[in-house]
């Protein structure tokens, strides 16, 4: 077998780069060929990043691009962004080497065309009139003369200097002015912020609380007019508990807002001119009503007098009222003498018929009669009286006799108790008893109890008492020269051995 050589291939001409070099080429072709752009699409997945950069994608039906915004550019826009609007977006084109992708660097955003934006606002009109925030029945009645009025908006534009000036000329107010961003990204959320701080207030607290709110702002387009038509801020608005004048825009613009406040003006100024009466114009008409007072309680007045007048003009004098009761009162006193005189007849008549019936001897006898009853009635007071009193005494008898005869017997039988008690005290603690259990009494002759064995010594005889009987016992000791005679007061019963 033939030897076999194998060779290395050849290289070729294919120049050899790295991954960021071809990253780093492509980056600079993109942004070459590309530098400034503006695309139109359809914005999806769009979101806010808490740093301030916005991030999402921009489409047609055939292709996707990726775009970012950066917090300085995303500060310009006048509209909120949402997936499925149409933009148009300026910016330029790179890549992003980590991702292998591409994407716009957008320096600026609009909506597509004013129609797109109208039907974002509209659709979001929908969606709140559906739930009602803009039904006639929430609206509130503005106060006819405010104490205090709040007014949110910008505090360098000419807006405030017309409203304040309005102010000033019509009715003086004490005005409260929240200051807040009119235009740009942040003012939905300052505008909502001022609407709920004002009815955050306390009523009496060291700051005063606002009677009406008027959120106002000059005129601009629809895009200047943007934070206006965010849902934010119409919420805000729909749930102040304090009535709210919007004054948006000239007297052409409509913005969401003016639909969901208690009144809108056309323009500050009107907004101004709503909220307060001319003073000048009040005070005339509160003249004017004063002297049409004035003139009518003076034709009240001269009407009621003729009319009293024409009255008592109708009525009879008082003399004539008069006459008849005088003329009967003087009637009358002059029979008052004769009437007393024959009503003293009358009476003195009854009191000598009354008399004369009241004879002695009719007198005596009704005397005797109460008399005897009298008597009657004291005998027999007496005999049940004296009924009563034996009764009640035999009754006490035997009572008596019942309550002796249980007190002896009560008596008797505690004595009765006692004495057995003191028998069966005596038994147990008696001298026999004591011999039953095996003591044994000495006694010398005589009947003295020999307490000791010295004083045995000394006797010649001793008798042992037992529980049976006793027992003789001889000492072998002298007998005495002479008995000796117990002592008086000895007792039969000495101590016990």
């Amino acid at each position: 077998m033939s030897d076999i050589e194998v060779l290395d291939a050849p290289v070729g001409n294919t120049p050899e780069y790295s991954v960021s070099e071809i990253a780093g080429a492509l980056k600079r072709t993109v942004e070459t060929a590309f530098g400034q752009v503006r695309v139109r699409g359809e914005l999806s997945g769009f979101k806010r990043h808490v740093s301030g950069h916005c991030y999402g994608a921009i489409k047609d039906e055939r292709a996707v691009i990726d775009l970012v915004m950066f917090k300085a550019s995303a500060a310009t826009l006048g509209f909120r962004p949402e997936d499925g609007l149409e933009v148009i977006v300026t910016g330029k084109l790179t890549t992003f080497p980590g991702r292998s992708k591409y994407q716009i660097i957008v320096e600026r955003m609009e909506p597509a065309g004013v129609g797109a934006l109208l039907a974002q606002i509209e659709a979001r009109r929908l969606k709140l009139a559906a739930e009602g925030l803009f039904d006639a029945a929430r609206k509130k009645p503005l106060p006819s003369i405010p104490r205090v009025i709040g007014v949110i908006t910008s505090p360098t534009g000419a807006v405030i200097r017309d409203i304040l000036h309005r102010l000033a000329d019509r009715f003086p107010r004490h005005v409260l002015v929240w200051p807040v961003a009119v235009q740009g990204d942040a003012a939905a959320g300052q505008v909502a912020a001022a609407v709920r701080g004002f009815n955050a207030i306390a009523p009496g607290g060291r700051i005063p609380r606002p009677d009406l709110l008027i959120v106002a702002r000059g005129g601009g387009s629809i895009e200047d007019l943007a934070a206006f038509n965010e849902e934010i801020v119409v919420r805000a608005v729909a749930e102040s508990l304090i009535p709210v004048i919007s004054a948006v825009g000239h007297e052409t613009d409509t913005t969401l807002v003016d639909f969901a406040s208690d009144w809108r003006a056309p323009t500050p100024t009107a907004a101004a001119e709503r909220a307060v009466p001319v003073l000048a114009e009040l005070k005339a008409a509160l003249a004017m009503q004063a002297a049409r007072l004035d003139r009518a309680a003076a034709r009240a007045l001269v009407q009621r007098r003729d009319r009293t007048q024409s009255v008592a003009g109708r009525l009879p004098q008082a003399r004539t009222l008069l006459a008849l009761p005088s003329q009967r009162a003087d009637e009358l006193f002059d029979r008052l003498p004769r009437g007393l005189r024959a009503s003293a007849g009358f009476w003195r008549g009854r009191a000598e018929r009354a008399g004369a019936a009241l004879r002695p001897a009719l007198i005596a006898g009704r005397r005797d009669r109460a008399a005897a009853a009298l008597t009657a009635a004291s005998a027999g007071l007496d005999r049940g009286a004296r009924g009563v009193a034996i009764r009640d005494r035999a009754q006490l008898e035997r009572r008596s006799a019942r309550l002796r005869l249980f007190l002896v017997t009560n008596a008797t039988a505690k004595a009765q108790a006692r004495l057995a008690a003191a028998a069966r005290l005596l038994g147990s603690l008696g001298p026999d008893q004591v011999l039953a259990r095996g003591y044994a009494l000495v006694i010398a002759p005589g009947g003295k109890l020999v307490p000791s064995a010295a004083a045995a010594k000394s006797e010649s005889r001793l008798t042992i008492r037992f529980a049976d009987g006793d027992m003789p016992v001889a000492t072998g000791a002298a007998p005495p020269t002479a008995p000796r005679t117990p002592p008086a007061g000895a007792t039969a019963q000495g101590r016990l051995l």
